[in-house]
């Protein structure tokens, strides 16, 4: 439920309802605004019922939150959310893009990639070090040398850095080395570890399962806020369909839905979601467009030679590119690069 109190109601009223609530065995939300006190529970409706908050003279209404997602919804906090990490913010008036290889293979090669999307504007670098892939034979990432790796560009170029998490026990090295955690595509109702980087407090970059719902996607969100950690980042990254010409069916129709039922930051995965190089660029300008916070792209000097993924690796000229064709869409939603 949200409680609204009255414009006169002091912080002691205030304490006294939040009180109540706790009491009741209910989590109590305190939420001051410019105007007025916003207080919020979260728990059982029969037992929210029976507090009759309402009768509380200072109380000017109480009413449900009828999704199933609370914390993530505009409905607890209408304003938007910025999550910082580093010396990156995804939310609010800037348009964010992250960048950098699929997985990370050597520190030439990130290295190279990192001064590229720095140099054009990128704010932060991506980079796999632990990679799911569907075949087992397939690449699966340099461990814990590619996380020490992303380490050493941050220390030295000075970009925050954004790496896949796979598994709980992977959290806490992973806290000591990047910046932002990715819960994967595949990881996405993942409960335990969407407990386990809650619990860490470590911003975190959630994507959409590949047949996930908007609502499940907001519920996965909902996980890691109540295990303590408000510090979400929504990722678009396509959706499985019955079409074949691309990868996956970039779903940007959930990026102005999300917009409208959540305050967290959105961002889209146009490498990912359409699979093909030249579809990357159209694409982030329809994001920025719809209204995402920022875009996730992959890019890759010499993607003949990438390890994972290079068909869908924007080269260093083509980012160039897409920074370029990005601004005026970038603007035209209001928003600066």
């Amino acid at each position: 439920m949200i409680i609204v109190l009255k414009p006169n109601a002091t912080e002691e009223q205030a304490k006294e309802i939040l009180s109540r609530i706790e009491s009741a065995g209910l989590k109590p939300l305190y939420m001051p605004g410019v105007e007025r006190i916003v207080l919020g529970a979260l728990g059982d409706e029969r037992v929210l019922q029976q507090l009759h908050l309402d009768a509380y003279p200072c109380v000017e209404n109480v009413k449900p939150i009828l999704t199933k997602y609370k914390m993530v919804s505009r409905e607890v906090q209408a304003h938007d959310t910025v999550v910082r990490f580093g010396s990156a913010a995804v939310g609010g008036d800037k348009f964010a893009v992250i960048a950098g290889p699929c997985s990370v293979e050597s520190e030439a090669q990130l290295m190279a990639v990192a001064e590229v999307v720095k140099k054009h504007g990128a704010v932060a670098l991506r980079g796999g070090a632990y990679k799911p892939r569907t075949s087992p034979y397939d690449f699966q990432g340099m461990g814990a040398e590619g996380l020490k790796l992303l380490h050493k560009a941050n220390q030295q170029l000075g970009l925050p850095t954004v790496s896949e998490v796979m598994e709980v026990g992977q959290v806490d090295t992973m806290c000591e080395y990047v910046d932002c955690l990715q819960i994967g595509a595949r990881n996405m109702q993942n409960y335990a570890l969407l407990k386990a980087v809650g619990e860490s407090k470590k911003p975190v970059l959630l994507k959409r399962g590949l047949s996930a719902t908007i609502e499940e996607l907001l519920l996965a969100a909902e996980y890691i806020y109540d295990a303590g950690n408000p510090n979400i980042i929504l990722c678009e990254r396509g959706i499985r369909t019955y079409e074949t010409a691309t990868r996956n069916t970039l779903d940007l129709n959930a990026v102005a839905y999300l917009k409208q039922r959540t305050h967290l930051p959105v961002v889209v995965d146009p490498s990912h979601g359409t699979g093909v190089r030249e579809l990357v660029i159209p694409l982030s300008r329809a994001a920025a467009a719809v209204g995402a916070d920022g875009i996730i792209v992959e890019s890759h000097l010499n993607p003949c030679e990438a390890l994972s993924d290079g068909h869908q690796a924007l080269t260093g000229p083509m980012f160039e590119q897409l920074m370029q064709e990005l601004k005026p869409f970038v603007e035209a939603a209001g928003r600066t690069l």
